[in-house]
């Protein structure tokens, strides 16, 4: 059970460029929706509730998220995760070939924008050194977007002490 500061700043070691931490706020929501979409059938009724697999996984993330120690990010990294989900199924809802194709698309596009991300980093994604980094990612981008609208500064501070400043890479010394 690590906390958020520990997480956060692992994954920011693999997250320095801003370029890549750019394609960040593009290519993680475009997979989380992909996931909601293709986790948004099959829909089933407990009671009067409308649920799918995708709102037992939200359940879980957001409780996992709520529990990391900071809690103001926990909340609002669980209201944006739960804002696209909830706009998810209202894709998911349609017939199978626009399911499949909404999903699949914004999941292999999404990923195709974090690879470039990656790429101007010239560092491999968190993910591959640690699985949990698949969750850390929307918390990392909803606590940058804290950031740059003047909450966390101590947060911030100490991401940065751990793991550096953001910068932007000089290409050109490429080998």
């Amino acid at each position: 059970m690590r906390p958020a500061i520990d997480l956060l700043s692992q994954y920011a070691e693999y997250h320095r460029d801003r370029r890549n931490i750019a394609s960040h706020f593009v290519g993680i929501p475009m997979i989380v929706f992909a996931i909601g979409v293709l986790l948004a059938k099959p829909g089933f009724s407990l009671g009067s509730f409308a649920l799918s697999p995708a709102w037992l996984v939200f359940a879980g993330v957001a409780m996992w998220y709520l529990t990391r120690g900071v809690l103001m990010l926990g909340v609002a990294t669980s209201v944006a995760v739960g804002m696209l989900i909830l706009a998810a199924h209202h894709v998911g809802g349609s017939g199978t070939g626009a399911w499949l194709a909404w999903g699949l698309s914004f999941f292999v596009v999404g990923w195709a924008i974090q690879f470039i991300g990656h790429w101007y980093e010239g560092r491999k994604p968190a993910f591959v050194d640690d699985l949990v980094g698949l969750l850390v990612g929307p918390m990392f981008v909803t606590a940058e977007a804290l950031f740059a609208l003047g909450w966390g500064k101590p947060l911030l501070a100490e991401i940065e002490r751990r793991a550096g400043p953001t910068h932007l890479r000089d290409l050109a010394r490429i080998a």
